[in-house]
């Protein structure tokens, strides 16, 4: 069903793929939108290793979930920062494409879980995310995506 990488020697490990997604904060969902294009968002992610599962978070309403609603198969990209062997200039990047398929998220405990692993991603700021989760946690709507598939790759840039 899906491809099967063309640069195998370029391919990374499956716990690579899980250090690049559980360590970078964001990436690029991909949805299939509005009359037939596809549409590409950037997204924080939190990637839950034990469920094999990556979740997001975003508003109730939009192009978004509209595309997830008609069609829920989406794609996610993450890259790495990348790294540079002494002496290049050229960048070595890890990457990872996800693919599975994407539902909303009903249960508000869950929710919460969600967006308080999401939220110390970036700070560690406990007042910060309380008031957070009191003034903006009505409004959110968070997103689960289950992994079918997944790919890595270690590109060079020159």
């Amino acid at each position: 069903m899906f491809r099967e990488m063309r640069r195998i020697k370029q391919q990374i490990s499956v716990e690579e793929c899980n250090r690049v997604l559980r360590e970078q904060p964001r990436g690029v969902l991909s949805v299939l939108g509005d009359d037939g294009y596809p549409y590409g968002i950037p997204l924080d992610h939190w990637f839950s290793e034990k469920e094999n599962k990556l979740y997001f978070h975003g508003a109730k309403v939009g192009h978004k979930l509209d595309a997830i609603d008609a069609c829920d198969k989406v794609s996610y990209c993450v890259m790495d920062e990348g790294y540079r062997k002494e002496g290049e200039w050229s960048l070595n990047i890890n990457s990872v494409v996800v693919f599975g398929r994407m539902k909303v998220v009903e249960e508000e405990d869950r929710k919460r879980e969600i967006c308080i692993n999401l939220a110390r991603k970036f700070t560690d700021d406990e007042e910060y995310l309380q008031r957070e989760l009191q003034h903006a946690f009505p409004r959110v709507c968070c997103l689960e995506l289950t992994i079918e598939h997944m790919t890595g790759k270690l590109v060079n840039e020159s």
